[in-house]
């Protein structure tokens, strides 16, 4: 099976549709798939649901599509660096569900799992457990979430063997593998794609049995969210 695709447009098509929930990797600006956002722009579909840990930034990332209006609900955890995404949302034109990190990590860990749901202590209390089940265990009350299972995940790696395992560089990694096992059918950008076996098998971060589709973009821009200097 060749998972190798020529370009991020070839690898999305035929799997991306109108109305779809997809799932993006990354955290911040580090290891988001660059190459395939700007493929899903391209694409022009639209009324998507986005689950990403935040929404990229005006013109960058996410923030293209938000641009676009193609996308019309987020599933993530933070959201402050994007005007375009604060001027839709206040002004009802952009759905959100406002989810704490690291029950966002947690939904799509356990949907890549096959688990439906679970219970956290996260958001008791709160808003965020308002309509959900609640549930005492031991003298404790915990808020019943469930399970994310994206139709389409893109997924940023540094290296892929061409069976599809990969290795992820440092903050990169905070998100992109749980993307990667959510998604029903993953696609993965990657700076690099080597031989099957070129990898040694205990620096596979995730195995290439949840690999669909791979792209390579040997040159992402990478740009830095908040740049800090010193005098």
């Amino acid at each position: 099976m060749n998972k190798v695709y020529p370009s991020a447009a070839a690898a999305l098509d035929g799997i991306v549709e109108d109305g779809q929930m997809l799932a993006v990797g990354g955290f911040g600006l580090c290891g988001i798939p660059e190459a395939l956002i700007d493929a899903l722009q391209a694409s022009g579909k639209k009324n998507l649901t986005v689950i990403s840990n935040n929404a990229g930034v005006d013109g960058f990332g996410l923030g293209k599509l938000l641009a676009t209006r193609q996308i019309s609900k987020m599933i993530s955890s933070y959201v402050g660096e994007n005007k375009e995404f604060e001027r839709q949302y206040l002004a009802g034109e952009l759905a959100l569900d406002f989810t704490p990190q690291g029950t966002l990590a947690e939904k799509l860990r356990a949907g890549g799992a096959g688990i439906p749901a679970f219970f956290t202590k996260t958001g008791v209390g709160t808003i965020v457990a308002d309509g959900k089940e609640l549930r005492e265990f031991d003298g404790e009350t915990y808020v019943m979430e469930r399970s994310l299972t994206p139709a389409v995940s893109l997924v940023k790696a540094f290296r892929a063997d061409k069976s599809g395992n990969l290795q992820f560089r440092r903050t990169a990694r905070n998100f992109n593998p749980n993307v990667a096992m959510a998604g029903k059918i993953t696609v993965v950008e990657v700076e690099e794609i080597v031989e099957t076996g070129a990898i040694d098998p205990d620096q596979v971060h995730l195995p290439g049995i949840f690999v669909h589709r791979i792209v390579l973009n040997t040159t992402p821009e990478k740009r830095i969210e908040q740049r800090t200097v010193r005098k």
